[in-house]
């Protein structure tokens, strides 16, 4: 995600702004109450933290009705911080998936990957990815996503996965908020 952030923060000309260390923690975990809470609290206390943006695979659970319930409670954590809570349906993973033509020969995606009509309907999204690289190469989110969050077509995205769209915009809204940025 760092890396997806200071690429649109490039587009947009907002170089100044410095994206922090995520926070990570299991679904499983976050979800808890209390949890999610705690570690917002923990990212709060960075030095210069001025917004969060919680992103989670919404997996299983509908991301309209499960994303308006942790946005309360981690804006109730957060009091006076800009806060957005995304839910990729149903993972990240899924934008990828939506704009995979424009990952042609990127990390062993083969040329004739092409993206479904509903990308965000896959359940497996990083099996999508391991069937569509080439010869025995399998998805690694760690070394892979990085390489993909730096290449894929964004517009693509857009048109074809609803939760991309949701955090563009809830990102551009979080930058053009900032006190920091304004001028």
């Amino acid at each position: 995600m760092r890396v997806l952030m200071r690429r649109l923060l490039g587009e947009w000309g907002k170089y100044q702004l410095e994206i922090g260390k995520p926070v990570r923690v299991k679904r499983y975990q976050v979800i808890k109450q209390g949890e999610l809470e705690r570690r917002v609290l923990m990212a709060m206390q960075r030095p210069n933290c001025q917004a969060i943006i919680v992103i989670l695979d919404a997996d299983d659970d509908c991301p309209k009705e499960f994303a308006p319930e942790l946005l309360r409670r981690a804006e109730q954590a957060a009091y006076d911080t800009l806060v957005s809570v995304v839910l990729p349906k149903s993972e990240l993973e899924s934008w990828f998936v939506g704009s995979i033509e424009s990952l042609h020969g990127i990390r062993g995606i083969s040329a004739e990957a092409c993206s479904p009509s509903d990308p965000e309907n896959i359940r497996d999204a990083k099996g999508y990815l391991t069937q569509a690289m080439e010869g025995s190469r399998h998805y690694l989110e760690v070394d892979d996503q990085p390489a993909f969050a730096d290449k894929f077509d964004m517009t693509q995205a857009l048109n074809n996965c609803r939760s991309f769209k949701k955090f563009y915009y809830d990102f551009r809204n979080i930058v053009d908020s900032l006190p920091s940025l304004r001028r």
